[in-house]
């Protein structure tokens, strides 16, 4: 498929189904991203908006379908290969090492491509982890540990981030 622009998608995803154990969570998912577009699944809880990132990303392994990222079939790749073929996750847990400072949750995950952001952007686009930086991520709050869960797959040249409820924990 091609957008109306006539580029191929980013990301494709045609028919998807997923399975959790013998529930048929996801019936015949359909999405493309462009680069450089943002897209958001709106839905009530329990209608497949996590499942469908899941899947995406290979973290639910009972799928069939395809997903096509930049010209890659993810849909029986390895998890590791997801990630280093420039797919990001922020889980809507978050991730994040409780016990380590937000520099080490920083350095943490590795670059997968060029093009991720310096520590210095980061904090640049995220001045209330510069302030904590030394923090423990216990002692941030839920607002910071999201900043700080984007901001690991920032730095790491991610070509699609995919985020699962980014605005949970946060102030209005």
């Amino acid at each position: 498929m091609t957008s109306e622009h006539g580029k191929k998608p980013l990301l494709s995803v045609r028919d998807l189904h997923a399975w959790y154990g013998e529930s048929h969570a996801l019936h015949g998912v359909n999405l493309d991203v462009a680069e450089s577009e943002t897209v958001t699944l709106l839905g009530r809880n329990g209608v497949g908006k996590t499942t469908t990132l899941r899947a995406i990303m290979g973290i639910i392994r009972k799928c069939k379908g395809v997903i096509d990222f930049a010209g890659q079939d993810l849909i029986r790749t390895p998890l590791h290969r997801t990630a280093h073929a420039g797919l990001g996750f922020v889980p809507e847990e978050r991730g994040i090492f409780a016990t380590l400072s937000v520099d080490e949750n920083l350095l943490l995950p590795p670059v997968v491509s060029d093009g991720g952001m310096s520590i210095d952007e980061i904090f640049e686009l995220f001045p209330n982890l510069k302030e904590r930086r030394n923090s423990q991520g216990t002692k941030l709050s839920g607002g910071e540990q999201q900043m700080l869960a984007i901001a690991r797959m920032l730095r790491t040249g991610v070509k699609l981030l995919l985020l699962d409820e980014p605005t949970e924990g946060l102030r209005p």
